[in-house]
């Protein structure tokens, strides 16, 4: 019974994770009535998984894991938000001239949907976002080398951050790891958030980029103040209570 009793607590820790991976958070009681258990039952299945680093408990549930994470591993992560948040962005794109788009899944889903922009250029610090821009015709594609960060696959350091200066940009899209309405955004080193400093210091605004899943979290190296960022793109309505602690502090799409 032992036996059985923990191959039904993986299984239910592997449909959480498998949840998290595909929303970006777990929500308490949503999850219960999801599997069929208490809300206790989640609560020790999440303290669980909170202890090996898989995910963060926040009150009511849990988040991702804050810390670098290879690019592949955050393609999937509220993928649906992203391609919302995509849709809202390319109204923003300029018809000409040049944009940066930091090394966020987040960009990269807005780089891959520039088609029909000819005239654009586009400059970033990801391999595989240049890449995906690469595919849109008539679109100039620049790779700010660097050092490599192998935890995010972006890169970093002085050489990039000076490659990042070296352009004008009408506007820089980027994301973060976090977003909360006193601190503003926040990274996960303080390499990946220097560099985005380079490019929004050359650029006339900065758009961020963000899901509502990092709303009201805080990661590790302080980004952006909001009142550094013209305008905040989410996967969520404008009008949408969870944007209220932001709602006079910066513009909402």
């Amino acid at each position: 019974m032992a036996t059985n009793s923990t191959l039904e607590a993986e299984a239910r820790r592997a449909m959480l994770l498998s949840s998290l991976e595909r929303d970006g958070k777990i929500q308490l009681e949503r999850a219960a009535a999801e599997l069929g258990v208490s809300s206790m039952t989640v609560r020790r299945d999440l303290d669980e998984l909170a202890s090996e680093g898989l995910l963060r408990r926040v009150r009511g549930g849990a988040v991702s894991a804050l810390g670098p994470r290879p690019f592949s591993e955050r393609r999937a992560v509220q993928f649906r938000a992203k391609t919302v948040i995509a849709a809202k962005a390319l109204a923003l794109i300029p018809a000409s001239g040049a944009i940066a788009l930091d090394a966020s899944t987040t960009a990269g889903t807005i780089g891959s949907k520039l088609g029909g922009r000819a005239g654009l250029t586009v400059a970033t610090n990801s391999h595989e976002n240049f890449v995906a821009v690469r595919r849109s015709p008539g679109i100039a594609a620049v790779l700010i080398g660097g050092e490599a960060e192998e935890k995010t696959d972006s890169f970093v350091g002085l050489i990039a951050c000076r490659a990042a200066e070296s352009m004008l940009y009408q506007r820089f899209f980027a994301s973060a790891s976090a977003v909360d309405s006193t601190h503003g955004t926040s990274e996960v080193s303080l390499p990946e958030s220097q560099v985005k400093r380079a490019f929004a210091g050359a650029a006339r605004e900065t758009v961020l980029c963000i899901d509502s899943s990092k709303l009201g979290q805080q990661s590790v190296a302080l980004g952006f103040s909001l009142h550094e960022i013209a305008i905040m793109v989410t996967d969520l309505d404008p009008r949408d209570s969870r944007l209220g602690k932001y709602r006079d502090l910066v513009e909402l799409r």
